[in-house]
């Protein structure tokens, strides 16, 4: 069976933690280490936390591109386009628009510069905008961590079922430390999923996380404030409003159909 992206990105950082506390050992064998701080490891922990150590952190940005579906590994800023809105819709995309670029000029001034939520309807380009503040920062020496949240849970937990229900040493805290460390995380598509106590949990313990050192999250959602109460819990939506400003996005029609549509008239 094909092991899923999370699969892979969790055995590497238990892999990666085990082999920290060789370290000592192996230096004492004569070994050569290149990095004092991690070991060579890649990864530095602390109980039960774990950080992706800095000599590291080029190579997580080019895997975190690469981790990116290809249509929006292209995604820019300056791609967004305004002439899909009209009306009350271009005003609210400008506004998305400014804040997005707002945000990732901020970001290099200041790491724990608010996020952002982006609303609305489906097709309005809030996925596009996300992308585009994650390509616009990877490029800059950022890591971006971009997760799909139904993908991401589906996998995460398949993959701690699957590789770990044997192990009386896993830790999800800090096998989850790459993610809940990262520089600047996406959360794509916050939407109607099949939400579980435990998955519930999880998406709280990592917003949480991330409020408390003050590390910025971008989210896209279709769903409402009330609807994300009823789906994720007052406690989690509280923890959104506090870490994010709020736009909204719509539009008067699917901008995917608009372009198919035009593709269509081009062939």
């Amino acid at each position: 069976m094909m092991m899923t992206g999370m699969e892979a990105q969790i055995i590497k950082l238990q892999q990666s933690i085990r082999a920290q506390k060789q370290t000592a050992l192996q230096d004492d064998a004569g070994k050569t280490v290149r990095c004092a701080r991690c070991g060579d490891t890649g990864i530095i922990s602390s109980g039960d936390v774990a950080w992706i150590c800095d000599c590291q952190r080029q190579a997580l940005r080019l895997q975190q591109q690469e981790e990116m579906a290809p249509e929006l590994r292209d995604c820019t800023l300056e791609g967004f386009r305004i002439d899909y809105y009209d009306g009350r819709h271009r005003e609210r995309a400008l506004a998305a628009l400014q804040e997005a670029r707002q945000f990732a000029h901020d970001y290099l001034l200041n790491r724990s510069t608010q996020g952002i939520m982006l609303t609305g309807d489906v097709g309005a380009g809030k996925t596009h905008l996300a992308a585009a503040i994650a390509n616009d920062l990877l490029a800059q020496g950022v890591t971006a961590q971009f997760l799909v949240v139904p993908d991401f849970l589906d996998e995460l937990r398949a993959a701690l079922l699957h590789n770990y229900k044997d192990s009386h040493d896993a830790d999800d805290v800090a096998l989850l430390g790459s993610i809940r460390q990262a520089d600047v995380l996406i959360l794509d598509d916050l939407g109607a999923h099949n939400y579980t106590p435990w998955t519930c949990n999880k998406l709280y313990s990592l917003l949480n996380y991330r409020l408390n050192y003050q590390l910025p999250v971008i989210i896209t959602t279709n769903l409402k404030m009330s609807e994300l109460d009823e789906y994720l819990g007052e406690r989690t939506t509280s923890r959104i409003v506090q870490m994010c400003r709020i736009y909204r996005l719509t539009v008067a029609k699917d901008i995917r159909h608009l372009k198919k549509q035009a593709k269509v008239k081009q062939v």
